[in-house]
């Protein structure tokens, strides 16, 4: 029987109960080995977490601003729901993908956070709206005139051949941000929870004075 009832229960025991490398693993054990988001895709701030449904995006290059400046960005933004996160692939990462306003906008719709393989700017302003923001970096370069929105709610995929669709669990901390199918999520969830109990054993047990090579033996997890 699970141990969550509501997506509210599921979000809040992974923050509490979970980080990013045990999610990991249990996905590498079940065959998913290309869950992980680019390296480079970082928090604002390392202590950040993360975890709500994905709601992606799918960004495009451009040369100037052109007829419709940002493409459908601001329809995407808008239909963000609560807990749900806006995760933007496509288009090139040098220039700023999130900034302020759209913090502003993000969390009075109560969603649960963004991840975009670029930047951020209005990078003051989105750590004082303590909003959770995994990018790049910080770089104020505009997208006005670089980038557009083509489209929401549609499969992307980022450069590693990570897929992502909309409704997929998304989970991030300082170990990266990590993509969970919805249909394994029940599962990669459980198993995750119980290696995380496994591994509290082994770290008693090694503190203890107990070998690597008997921990290893007695428990399966290092």
């Amino acid at each position: 029987m699970a141990r969550w009832t509501t997506d509210k229960e599921l979000f809040s025991l992974m923050k509490n109960e979970l980080f990013t490398a045990l999610v990991g693993d249990v996905l590498d054990t079940m065959g998913l080995t290309k869950q992980f988001l680019p390296p480079r895709i970082r928090p604002l701030l390392p202590e950040t977490t993360l975890a709500g449904r994905a709601m992606t995006v799918l960004e495009a290059d451009c040369c100037g601003a052109g007829k419709k400046p940002f493409g459908v960005m601001f329809e995407a933004l808008d239909d963000l729901k609560e807990d749900e996160v806006y995760i933007c692939a496509g288009g090139s990462p040098d220039f700023a993908h999130w900034g302020g306003l759209m913090t502003i906008r993000a969390k009075h719709l109560k969603a649960a956070g963004a991840v975009t393989h670029g930047y951020t700017r209005d990078t003051r302003q989105v750590l004082e709206l303590d909003f959770p923001v995994f990018s790049w970096g910080t770089y104020a370069q505009d997208q006005g005139a670089r980038g557009r929105v083509i489209d929401w709610r549609c499969p992307v995929e980022f450069v590693n051949g990570v897929r992502v669709e909309t409704g997929d669990l998304l989970f991030g901390d300082m170990g990266g941000v990590v993509v969970v199918p919805r249909a394994v999520e029940s599962e990669v969830i459980e198993k995750a929870l119980e290696k995380a109990e496994g591994e509290n054993l082994v770290a008693k047990a090694i503190m203890g004075g107990m070998s690597t090579v008997e921990a290893f033996a007695t428990f399966g997890i290092m």
